[in-house]
């Protein structure tokens, strides 16, 4: 069955009328659970999975996958609003969303926010349906070397996003790096800086200390200021709440750069949205014109992560689906599933089951018109909550705060790490230390502890591995070129100072 003749195949599936209901469903889904901070999509998918035992599996893998993507478009809008990630990959959306909506421009950022969504999720569909097979295969060549080097070359982004003092970006990043490694030794079995609390054995989630030092920093910061009366500024009028033309320019070369990095990244197991999202934007920055504005509002800076976070999710689905290889806890549950209905994946899946692949296919391009226009009309109305004066506005963002992270793990003990993460995060914003390559350090620490150690054991000790090995030591040498950025702009400054 040709490309065509399979779309054609799937269109006819996924258009039939109970199909489009699961799709529209899981989309609306998948856009609530991506605005609640600290649910995510793989816990949902896992509560709904015993409801769908009794469907048929394309609608129902249809209805999981839109939960999916749909949340992607979701985690962007409390990320502009009110500084809280929705979900992880929508961390770096905060830095530029947040500050556009402190400029009157939340609209804008929705807007931006919502197209870049729709390309990226149209590419990796695009992506998923005609190079799933030979991406897969360039997926195999990736072991744990190749993951510490791309990892490091995610670690080197923090040059790009440290403020005015690379120092205090590293040590940042440094700190996230220690809270990354808080909890059981993954190959020895030992606990590491858990000061006794049984509680810290299974490390802290990722979610506890983005929202921490993200949102409660935040409205400790705002609070301070004594403005608790006033509310954000928002533009009057449709045209001053959609992007506007000059924006859509501006973005035309950061929808590419998403789309394209995150549907690779997606492609590898393991890599995530997360890493996509970071490596999007810090190559965003690196190639604009003006990276100074970056952090500071810029629109590039909103789309460049979102396509990279939306594009992830087709590339991810071409290792679960050729290769049975699960990327993510989302793609873990989904492969759950398939085992579960009597479905193999792996190599044949797609001649076996032309239906379910290109019905789902076919699903994703109708799901993300469904939501392009379920998010670009909200975009006034989600606008609105900036009008809500301070002292509604910040008890609003600490409950949801508290029960975002309640929600992830049951515990009391994460509501306090959430609080004192947020006076972190209060003490960082009054230092002037960037909160993003803490993040970063926490996000891929792990990762890169675990790969490093599995490397050493394949080698036996030896770290040449780590520049013998080709894709290895190109990913090593791009993150070293990147480290050395900064000196590059202190000598082009140096030379343009000696020429005036």
């Amino acid at each position: 069955m040709d490309i065509l003749t399979g779309l054609m195949h799937g269109f006819a599936v996924a258009l039939q009328p109970a199909n489009l209901l699961w799709c529209f469903v899981g989309v609306l889904l998948g856009t609530v659970v991506g605005v609640m901070p600290g649910l995510g999509p793989p816990a949902t998918i896992a509560m709904l999975l015993p409801l769908t035992f009794l469907m048929n599996p394309a609608g129902a893998m249809i209805m999981l996958a839109g939960i999916y993507y749909g949340a992607k478009y979701g985690g962007s809008t409390t990320s502009i609003l009110l500084n809280v990630p929705g979900e992880s990959a929508s961390v770096v959306t905060c830095l530029d969303g947040y500050a556009m909506a402190r400029k009157g421009r939340a609209g804008a950022a929705l807007g931006i926010a919502a197209i870049a969504s729709f390309v990226a999720g149209t590419v990796g569909v695009v992506g998923l349906m005609l190079v799933a097979p030979p991406l897969a295969k360039v997926a195999l060549a990736f072991s744990a070397p190749e993951y510490f080097s791309l990892m490091a070359l995610g670690l080197a982004m923090v040059v790009l996003l440290a403020g005015r003092s690379m120092l205090k970006a590293l040590l940042a990043m440094l700190v996230g790096l220690w809270i990354s490694g808080i909890g059981t030794d993954p190959f020895s079995t030992t606990s590491r800086f858990t000061f006794g609390r049984l509680e810290l054995l299974s490390g802290i989630d990722f979610v506890v200390v983005a929202i921490g030092v993200f949102a409660l920093g935040e409205v400790l910061a705002c609070m301070e200021t004594r403005a608790e009366g006033q509310a954000l500024p928002v533009p009057r009028g449709l045209r001053n709440l959609l992007p506007t033309v000059q924006d859509l320019k501006d973005c035309r070369f950061a929808f590419v750069n998403g789309s394209v990095l995150g549907f690779l990244i997606g492609v590898l197991p393991g890599a995530g949205s997360t890493i996509a999202s970071f490596i999007s934007y810090g190559v965003e920055k690196a190639v604009s014109r003006r990276p100074e504005e970056f952090g500071k509002g810029a629109v590039e800076g909103v789309a460049a992560p979102e396509g990279a976070n939306n594009s992830e999710t087709g590339g991810a689905l071409v290792p679960l689906l050729t290769l049975g290889i699960p990327g993510s806890g989302t793609t873990a549950v989904l492969l759950a599933a398939l085992v579960l209905w009597g479905f193999k994946p792996g190599p044949l899946f797609i001649s076996e089951n032309p239906g379910l692949f290109w019905g789902l296919v076919a699903s994703m391009y109708i799901g993300n018109v469904m939501l392009l226009v379920l998010n670009l009309p909200l975009v006034p109305l989600f606008a609105q909550v900036l009008r809500t004066p301070g002292y509604v506005l910040y008890p609003l963002i600490l409950g949801i705060s508290i029960v975002g992270v309640y929600s992830v793990s049951g515990s009391l003990f994460d509501v306090s790490l959430v609080v004192a993460f947020g006076l972190l995060g209060y003490v960082m914003r009054k230092l002037d230390y960037p909160a993003a390559p803490l993040i970063l350090g926490l996000v891929l620490g792990g990762g890169m502890e675990r790969a490093l150690r599995q490397s050493l054991m394949m080698s036996q000790g030896d770290l040449a591995i780590l520049v013998t090995r080709p894709i290895c030591a190109a990913l090593l040498a791009a993150a070293v070129l990147i480290l050395f950025v900064p000196l590059f702009n202190k000598l082009n400054a140096w030379r343009l100072q000696a020429l005036e």
